[in-house]
């Protein structure tokens, strides 16, 4: 019988996660103090982030960094997470192509995010803070904030896209269940808030007013600090883990991808499973492809720009160099509330402009079409974000085909549908559209950014 699951026993676990930037030759442009335009210090975080997570953000030199033994035991309650060669998607595609997945879906939340949560709550709790906040768009970092505040005893507030409230009712009760105060975003709550409400009164949100909104709170809450599920690159080091483990199963698999697939919003989960085997492109023993999945009407790598922008609406963060669409921008209504984001974060626009890695756009009715193959053939409902990595999977295994080549393909599934039913449904009542995006548009909200 053919081996489908690969699992990494307790001890091979990574005790360490990889930090790319040591490895690059050309390091990302340094983040810039808004108020100075300046180069940041680890100084200039420390009102945001706990004082950790800011020397992780700009940390150059150390390849590997240590992962708290309290972190990693409280990884070892869901990970390692299975590589699964899925054959049944495989022979559906009638492709020569060999496809394995990784499946972050097992996690207690249902998704990826929970391995930078867990990181961000306990040097929070390290440091002494009794209160952090934050932004969600689907709702799956939330819920895994949700889960590590109560695991380290810590007040989380979140605030949710409020599109992304209304659609996604469940995941703001798995947030409320694990012990978190859920706002939807814009709200009356903050300064960012009341001025985007007062500005265009029927707004429905975006990251970047969540991160707003999020990041003005935690600055007026006593002993309170700010977090964030994706962009920074201290969120892409601790996603390495998935990465990390992959390799090692992909090796018991007795193969090495050819390309490596994920879906992308700011780049945690991308970054996540792609680092780790980017590491040999960088240094010449290998040359995997990596492709990022992001959705056709938030396409910030494949139709943004490069240059200085803000992570949040308001102006709130350091001035990020990243491929971006403008912070005000206004995203469609995907279901994938997690993509929805107008910047890709700075090692990842790093990496794209020195092609070393690819990017697609996905429309949303190919992402569930592909979605419902990969439920139908693995027996796994994926979410709405993961459709679009599997959406790019399937055109790379179905160029195989056509190729006549046997190429490895690798994608992370970040997470699993089953709180985004409504999506689906949806989707198979014939509700969901395609949004197009005019290059007018795009034009007209870069217009204002600082070039370099």
């Amino acid at each position: 019988m053919k081996t489908k699951r690969f699992f990494l026993p307790e001890s091979e676990i990574p005790a360490a996660w990889y930090n790319i930037v040591a490895d690059m030759k050309n390091k990302p442009l340094p983040m810039l103090h808004p108020g100075t335009k300046q180069a940041l210090h680890p100084e200039d975080l420390y009102p945001i982030f706990a004082q950790e997570l800011c020397h992780q953000e700009l940390n150059q030199t150390d390849r590997f960094i240590e992962i708290p033994e309290e972190v990693r035991e409280l990884y070892k309650n869901y990970r390692s997470t299975p590589l699964v060669r899925a054959y049944g998607l495989e022979k559906a595609l009638d492709t020569p192509a060999h496809i394995y997945f990784k499946n972050e879906s097992v996690s207690p939340v249902g998704s990826h995010k929970l391995n930078s949560a867990l990181a961000q709550a306990y040097y929070c709790k390290k440091e002494g803070i009794t209160n952090i906040t934050t932004e969600t768009g689907a709702g799956q970092w939330g819920a895994a904030l949700s889960y590590a505040a109560k695991a380290f005893g810590l007040e989380l507030a979140v605030y949710m896209v409020k599109v992304s409230y209304e659609q996604k009712p469940y995941r703001r009760s798995i947030m409320q269940t694990f012990g978190a105060l859920v706002i939807p975003s814009p709200s009356m709550s903050t300064k960012a808030g009341r001025k985007i409400l007062t500005d265009h009164p029927n707004y429905q949100g975006s990251l970047g007013t969540a991160i707003s909104e999020a990041i003005e709170l935690a600055m007026q809450t006593p002993n309170c600090k700010y977090t964030l599920g994706s962009v920074l690159n201290h969120v892409m080091l601790h996603q390495t883990v998935i990465g990390l483990e992959a390799e090692k199963q992909m090796a018991m698999a007795g193969e090495y991808p050819d390309v490596v697939v994920a879906c992308f919003g700011g780049g945690s989960n991308f970054s996540g499973i792609s680092f780790p085997f980017l590491r040999h492109k960088l240094s010449g023993e290998k040359n995997t492809r990596f492709v990022a999945a992001e959705p056709a009407s938030c396409p910030k790598l494949t139709r943004g720009v490069f240059g200085y922008d803000f992570g949040d609406e308001a102006g709130y963060t350091p001035l990020l160099p990243m491929f971006t669409l403008g912070h005000n921008f206004s995203p469609a209504h995907i279901h994938a509330g997690g993509l929805r984001y107008h910047g890709a974060g700075t090692i990842v626009s790093q990496l794209f402009k020195d092609n070393l890695m690819e990017a697609v756009g996905i429309k949303q009715l190919d992402s569930f079409r592909a979605g419902i193959l990969f439920s139908q053939t693995e027996g796994i409902i994926p979410a709405p974000e993961s459709c679009h990595a599997i959406a790019a999977t399937i055109q790379e295994a179905l160029k195989a085909k056509e190729e006549g080549t046997r190429k490895t393909i690798l994608f992370n599934l970040s997470g699993h549908g089953l709180i985004d039913m409504t999506a689906f449904d949806a989707y198979l009542s014939g509700d969901l559209y395609n949004y197009e995006l005019s290059d007018e548009v795009i034009k007209e909200n870069v217009r204002q950014l600082e070039l370099k």
